[in-house]
């Protein structure tokens, strides 16, 4: 990774067609600087699984590199391609979307181009933010509260024994959301992320008991239908959060299922012997008896059509735009049983029927890769390419903090560590599936990132990495002024709505990056290089057709950053989009701010 090197992503400045059909041919473009001497470019794809190469042609050159262009002819729906380089002297180098080798490598790091239908053109120009419904704010709605729950007062603490806090209320409604609207729009986000809002027996909703209505607790279908209106009106779009690996046990179907083993709900779920008790629930939990998407009817009545569940949230009058599907990456699977790929492609189905600009974005805290051939998830989201590597580099030392499942703590790691970790996630699928996912620092399932980061200045330097890595940067409620939590459940503290208990540093940081992503075409679809990655530092450019912003982030104080501005780019003075410093080129020089953890941004002058 160096400006030295060949550099191809799937970015705006090197495909010309990110969305193509089959038997179209897309422009492909290497840039090759001249140090790193290329007489001749071939591209390699393989139509009908046979390679074949087609020679590059020069499509441009100046002082600094070689822009070399072919043609990839969409003969199947995904093509995979990378490219060799000759220079007449040193054996042919492989470019592919890992890197630069000087040795014969596998299939698995091509790049890729996909004739499905691209994720929704907003999502480039989107910010999310994460509520966790009973958590978020309350409007004091009155209620009966069921025998289960364990009503507690908004400022009272979360309760460590998870069997305790899962069934905590706290009393945040949809109706209280709605009120606070204006948080979310001063923040700068513009998409709201919902965990479910189906009625079921825990704080968390993901036991649903119907999937048809929105749980009274939370006010009802009514309190959604007038959020989707509120928000449409202040910019805002809402994305659901659907379980289809599993319901609970009060679910209609599954207590159906039980009560009559005869029935077609009989066929949704894994029953093992005519016991009412002997089915399969997830990771054993009984209370959450696991779907079996062989069943037809189930198809129909969840996945498939405008009337099913994920079509019916999708149109009037709720509008939801989109999923987030939960266990997406377990859904289907069960021993030798896989139907995980039908179920993303039902649903994608569904959502160019219903709703074609809905995203359809699935969890999956490990290696996706292999579910994101681009007709199914629109992306993920990335724990295991953004999430943990920036934790391992920017996490305090003296944590004992886990992470998603792991039997130890993250380890602390170098920049260089971090930035090929990432590198590794993006080489193994399609760059438009990159730039579909969440990127995010922490979620419902995760230790607070302030309480990983261990205090404002590396929470905020997590910030500028997750508003200038491509992807979707999601935002979890209460992170943006400071909220602590060294595990998920104690982490899903009531939002304090006294500004007084604010971290108001942090807070200003939040909103000036992301009005610094909002403000940046490059940032928010641009293509990626690495400049330098140290142990202490990470510099990178984004770059699209009109932009170009380079990113310096750092954990701690370190030694001067000297680049040069022929290299770089750089034609002129740089301004500063965020930080106090503009860069100002000497002697074909430019040196980087050294202090830290802190973020840098720079937009280049044309």
């Amino acid at each position: 990774m160096s400006l030295l090197a060949p550099h191809h992503d799937g970015s705006e400045r090197y495909v010309s067609d990110g969305a193509p059909e089959v038997a179209s041919s897309v422009s492909v473009f290497l840039r090759v600087p001249h140090a790193s001497r290329a007489e001749r470019v071939f591209v390699r794809s393989a139509p009908d699984g046979e390679p074949r190469y087609v020679a590059a042609a020069i499509d441009r050159t100046d002082q600094r590199e070689t822009w070399w262009r072919a043609d990839v002819h969409m003969t199947n729906p995904i093509m995979r391609y990378r490219f060799l380089l000759e220079d007449g002297t040193a054996p042919y180098r492989w470019v592919n979307a890992a890197g630069v080798f000087a040795r014969d490598v596998t299939d698995g790091a091509d790049f890729w181009l996909t004739s499905f239908a691209a994720p929704p053109s907003w999502l480039a120009d989107a910010v999310v933010y994460q509520v966790f419904t009973d958590r978020f704010a309350s409007s004091d709605l009155q209620r009966d509260w069921p025998s289960w729950a364990a009503v507690s007062g908004w400022d009272d603490p979360v309760r460590r024994d998870w069997r305790v806090s899962t069934r905590q209320m706290f009393g945040g409604d949809l109706v209280g959301l709605q009120q606070r609207l204006d948080h979310i729009v001063s923040l700068g986000a513009n998409t709201l992320y919902l965990t479910p809002f189906f009625p079921a027996e825990s704080a968390h909703r993901y036991d649903a008991s119907s999937f048809d209505h929105v749980d009274p607790l939370l006010g009802g279908d009514q309190a959604m239908i007038e959020l989707a209106r509120a928000a449409r009106r202040a910019g805002v779009r809402i994305i659901g959060d659907l379980t289809t690996n599993h319901t609970g046990d009060t679910h209609e179907w599954f207590r159906a299922a039980r009560d009559d083993r005869a029935s077609a709900e009989a066929k949704f779920y894994f029953f093992e012997s005519d016991e009412r008790d002997d089915y399969v629930g997830w990771f054993g939990v009984k209370t959450l008896p696991k779907l079996d998407h062989r069943a037809s009817e189930l198809t129909e009545r969840m996945l498939a059509g405008p009337d099913s569940v994920t079509g019916k949230w999708l149109r009037a009058p709720f509008h939801l735009d989109g999923w987030r599907v939960d266990v997406a990456n377990m859904t289907g699977r069960l021993n030798d049983i896989d139907t995980n790929h039908e179920v993303a492609r039902a649903m994608r189905a569904t959502i160019a029927d219903v709703r074609p600009d809905a995203w359809l974005v699935a969890e999956h805290c490990y290696d996706a890769s292999s579910d994101l051939r681009g007709d199914g998830w629109h992306g993920t989201m990335n724990y295991s390419g953004f999430t943990r590597p920036v934790w391992c580099w920017l996490r305090d030392a003296r944590s004992e903090i886990g992470q998603l499942g792991y039997p130890s703590p993250p380890p602390l790691i170098d920049g260089g560590s971090m930035s090929s970790t990432m590198n590794d996630f993006v080489a193994a699928m399609p760059w438009r599936s990159t730039a579909a996912s969440m990127t995010l620092l922490g979620s419902h399932d995760t230790a607070r990132w302030r309480s990983v980061a261990g205090d404002a200045a590396h929470q905020l330097a997590g910030v500028g990495l997750l508003m200038t890595y491509p992807g979707v940067p999601t935002v979890y409620y209460g992170d943006e002024v400071g909220l602590t939590g060294e595990n998920s459940d104690v982490g899903r503290t009531p939002m304090p709505w006294d500004a007084a208990r604010w971290d108001q540093q942090v807070l200003d940081g939040h909103r000036s990056l992301i009005a610094a992503r909002h403000a940046s075409p490059a940032l928010r679809r641009g293509g990626m290089r690495w400049v330098l990655t140290a142990d202490d530092v990470v510099v990178f450019l984004r770059e699209c057709l009109d932009e170009t912003v380079l990113v310096q982030v750092s954990r701690a104080a370190h030694a001067p950053v000297t680049l040069d501005t022929t290299a770089l780019g750089l034609r002129a003075d740089a301004v500063a989009l965020y930080g106090d410093q503009d860069l100002v080129a000497k002697d074909g020089k430019v040196t980087l701010p050294v202090d830290g953890p802190a973020t840098h941004i720079w937009r280049f002058e044309p």
